[in-house]
């Protein structure tokens, strides 16, 4: 298993960051297998979508709609609501895994690899990417 490391910054408001092209450089030329990827946060996500389109900020409404930046949350400290960022990765997990086929991301053809991050306190994220090649 190949790894590799991406550090992400997210900026100090709720994001959805494209990191499609880093995780297509990774596995460029490494044939066949799966590419895994990993956000080892308590407070963000992985998701395949469609960017570009409103795509993305419909995400960031709905799991504002879902998960509200309010009081209700237990788990209280750092900003307003930041409860709902831990609970967020139940939504949108914090992996998923994508077919490499010779060489290349076996994404359909509107389809992105973004990291989500709720978290407005922690702008700093990484990423680890791992390819397990089929033979």
């Amino acid at each position: 298993m190949r790894t590799q490391i991406l550090e992400l910054h997210t900026g100090g408001s709720e994001s959805i960051t494209d990191i499609t092209s880093q995780c297509a450089d990774f596995v460029a030329g490494s044939g066949d297998g799966l590419l895994h990827v990993f956000v080892p946060h308590a407070t963000a996500g992985v998701a395949i979508i469609e960017l570009g389109a409103g795509s993305d900020d419909d995400l960031l409404a709905s799991l504002d709609d879902l998960l509200p930046a309010d009081d209700r949350w237990r788990h209280k400290h750092g900003s307003r609501g930041h409860g709902r960022s831990h609970v967020m990765p139940a939504y949108v997990a914090p992996q998923t895994t994508v077919p490499v086929i010779g060489g290349s991301l076996g994404l359909g053809t509107w389809q992105s690899v973004a990291v989500v991050d709720l978290n407005v306190d922690n702008p700093e994220r990484r990423v680890r990417l791992s390819f397990l090649t089929s033979a």
